[in-house]
């Protein structure tokens, strides 16, 4: 089996590459021996697609495939249906229209409009609940957004979702600035810091895309000599480790889980069923191609039930 992440550097990845490779270890037989093999696109679609050339050259019986861009998986589907070698993308949702292009591909992921929405409902709930948050005591939340990269759909998504959601539970905003830090940590807390000189105390709340770009947000403001007490509200998207822990001290006050455990132990499920020639819609998939995880809110009430997974 062949995995071929868009990077090396997203934890969020590399801990559901390393489920998965777990998951595939224990469904190994006396019959069937599973190697499995992890390489990463350095993010660049060009170099994605060699190292699919190079892993179908060496025999591999089923992809995974997390594109560096979602829009072009063209030559990746082609070269696969020469073969004959199924594709599973996952976490990077190709256009439909793609996917629809042979029947051996599918989609592992989660709907980032749930997220979006779900962030959106814990961060008004958590307003709500704690007038305080509104520093100045104007009525408005001043908020700065950080975006994950430009034009990429779960960064879209997760942006509208969350900020429409706030507005219809009658939360009222104030944009100080949208930022983008391509998923990161360090960019996140680079362009953290410079907000931080620039609006100071002005700053209520934090949306981000992601946990990575949060904690570097968190970061930001532990480097700028704040304490605890004087940060924003911060909220991200993922349940990583860190950000659960975040969470459960207070730096963040919320993430939406997503489950990588699930989508790890599906991608197992469907590759060895489809290796094997099973039948793959006994597996729960919607329009025989599609398996989408529920994402799930997380707050300092229930973070405990999450870091004990």
């Amino acid at each position: 089996i062949g995995v071929v992440t868009y990077t090396q550097d997203d934890p969020f990845i590399n801990a559901m590459t390393d489920q998965l490779k777990e998951n595939l270890k224990k469904m190994e037989t006396d019959h069937m021996k599973i190697i499995t093999t992890v390489k990463n696109g350095d993010d660049n679609q060009q170099d994605q697609n060699e190292i699919v050339e190079e892993m179908i050259d060496a025999g591999c019986d089923v992809l995974c495939v997390n594109l560096v861009d979602r829009t072009a998986p063209s030559r990746i589907i082609r070269m696969a249906k020469q073969e004959d070698i199924p594709v599973l993308f996952f976490n990077r949702e190709p256009v439909r229209e793609d996917l629809m292009q042979w029947e051996k591909l599918y989609y592992i992921g989660c709907n980032a409009e749930q997220s979006g929405i779900m962030q959106g409902e814990i961060v008004a709930d958590y307003i709500k609940n704690h007038p305080e948050v509104d520093k100045n005591q104007d009525g408005k939340i001043q908020y700065i957004l950080l975006e994950g990269e430009a034009g990429h759909q779960d960064a879209i998504s997760r942006t509208d979702y969350s900020v429409k959601t706030l507005l219809e539970q009658g939360i009222n905003l104030e944009k100080l600035s949208y930022q983008f830090a391509d998923w990161n940590r360090g960019q996140a807390e680079n362009r953290m810091s410079r907000l931080i000189e620039q609006y100071g105390d002005e700053i209520e709340l934090v949306i981000s895309n992601n946990d990575e770009m949060a904690l570097g947000a968190v970061e930001a403001y532990k480097n700028a000599g704040y304490m605890q007490s004087d940060y924003p509200v911060i909220f991200g998207i993922d349940g990583l480790d860190d950000a659960l822990e975040a969470v459960r001290l207070g730096t963040m006050q919320g993430t939406v889980y997503n489950d990588r455990e699930t989508q790890a132990r599906k991608i197992a499920l469907i590759a060895v069923a489809l290796f094997r020639g099973n039948d793959v819609s006994v597996l729960g998939l919607e329009d025989e191609r599609y398996y989408m995880a529920q994402y799930r809110k997380v707050d300092v009430n229930n973070v405990d039930e999450f870091l004990q997974k």
